[in-house]
């Protein structure tokens, strides 16, 4: 792993280089196997951004018929309307076959997201008037929700529970999930189990770019199949196309962010357990392509932890991928103090922040940004992941400086209610008239004047 010593001249250029790689991508790097892959099916060297509004476009105008022959092309799925959508004997069928314990698991893992979820619900807020009238800010469910779940290289029950169960406790009434049509996206039946114990009936055998525009703008009409209807919002995780497709359908419907790969900053001191600090560090970089960085001010933590990581690594059954992801993505960082720390955990502006050095509490009172935050050594980022109850939908790539985490007020929408009387409008008459008279708005003005005059 890359070693930075704050005190060195170079740290400023390499910190800077590890800021930019977790930036969200800019959609123009592409591997060899993608550039291959773009030639085979657009038969031109297509950027991923390029890709991504053709596919998108595709879909808005031709609808199911675009969908079929993308998921054939890019996933080799040959599916048709009638496959398309996962039937809903086969959602019992997988519950059915579940394990029990299993199912148990989810239900309480539910219960722990719907009672956080539902405490930090917004609620309307009414402000009554000397006069008579109010004003309220009103909070209501969107109608429907789409919900991406990847489904690549690993199975994500866990993501279905981290968006579904957050709109659930919202009030949203349509919950749509589309998972890649692979053994471990909509054909796996844990996740379709999943689906069918929290109650949800739309599952589409569906990935990529093409998932999230069929999302956005639906797929038209069938006599022999009930489609796909846009949705008002597109959630959760997904690859470089997922996330740019989000990006692109941005404005047609709304999206929760344009996520990139996972990341953990870990603050920790002389007080630290190293064995902990190397197991939070390498659950992220499994994800591979993941990031993990220690922050630290006792230099002799630094060649602990990278002891623990090469024992450790060698016991994990992906170990290959995440010693590269260590390599490419990861940083051991010294710092001065605690301040220090601090200021650079607001500069790197993390998804996941694991404080565990002593007194992290007032530590965490010197950080602003972070997705989320776990505080001393009981506090590993994967109970955030799997149990505790917000959601680990998070910010990537420095965005937390101005983007939060995923919950349930995302899937709230707002609107103002005035209600004045006679009096009230006396009472502003003439200030809305002056701003309306700078203004050069004399039909505004009108309408106040002659209810007052």
């Amino acid at each position: 792993m890359l070693r930075i010593d704050t005190t060195k001249p170079e740290a400023a250029g390499q910190i800077e280089s590890l800021r930019q790689k977790l930036a969200p991508a800019s959609g123009d790097v592409v591997s060899e196997a993608g550039r291959r892959k773009t030639m085979e099916v657009f038969g031109e060297p297509l950027t991923p951004v390029e890709v991504v509004k053709r596919i998108c476009q595709d879909v808005r105008e031709r609808g199911l018929d675009a969908v079929l022959e993308y998921t054939a092309k890019l996933d080799g799925a040959e599916l048709t309307a009638e496959t398309i959508r996962v039937p809903q004997e086969d959602l019992a069928a997988a519950h059915q076959a579940a394990d029990s314990e299993f199912l148990a698991t989810i239900r309480r893992i539910r219960e722990n997201v719907l009672r956080f979820q539902s405490a930090i619900l917004h609620s309307d807020t009414t402000v009554p008037l000397d006069a008579g009238g109010w004003l309220r800010q009103r909070y209501l469910p969107i109608e429907r929700a789409g919900l991406c779940v990847p489904g690549g290289a690993a199975a994500y029950p866990s993501t279905v529970l981290m968006t579904a169960v957050p709109a659930q406790a919202a009030g949203v009434k349509e919950l749509v999930v589309v998972a890649p049509p692979t053994p471990f996206g909509s054909y796996n039946n844990d996740l379709l189990a999943t689906c069918h114990e929290l109650g949800i009936r739309e599952v589409y055998r569906l990935g990529g770019a093409q998932a999230v525009a069929a999302m956005a703008y639906g797929l038209g009409s069938d006599a022999n199949a009930e489609l796909m209807r846009p949705v008002d919002k597109i959630v959760g995780p997904g690859n470089l196309f997922v996330a740019l497709a989000k990006k692109y359908v941005f404005g047609d419907v709304d999206i929760d962010s344009i996520a990139g790969p996972s990341e953990v900053i870990v603050i920790a001191d002389e007080t630290t357990n190293a064995e902990y600090t190397a197991a939070d560090l390498l659950a992220q970089a499994e994800h591979s392509p993941g990031s993990s960085v220690l922050i630290t001010w006792h230099a002799p933590l630094i060649d602990q932890v990278e002891a623990q990581l090469e024992q450790q690594l060698a016991e994990l059954s992906r170990s290959d991928l995440t010693r590269q992801a260590l390599e490419e993505f990861g940083a051991l960082i010294l710092v001065s103090d605690r301040e220090e720390a601090a200021a650079l955990a607001d500069q790197l502006a993390t998804e996941h922040l694991h404080i565990t050095c002593q007194q992290p509490e007032q530590l965490l009172d010197q950080i602003r940004a972070a997705g989320a935050v776990f505080l001393g050594p009981y506090s590993p980022v994967a109970v955030g992941d799997y149990a505790a109850g917000p959601s680990h939908v998070l910010p990537t790539g420095a965005t937390a400086r101005f983007a939060s985490g995923l919950s349930s007020n995302d899937f709230l929408r707002t609107n103002s209610v005035i209600s004045f009387t006679a009096e009230n409008l006396n009472q502003v008459s003439s200030d809305v008239l002056l701003m309306a008279e700078k203004e050069g708005l004399t039909a505004h003005a009108a309408s106040v004047s002659r209810r007052v005059k």
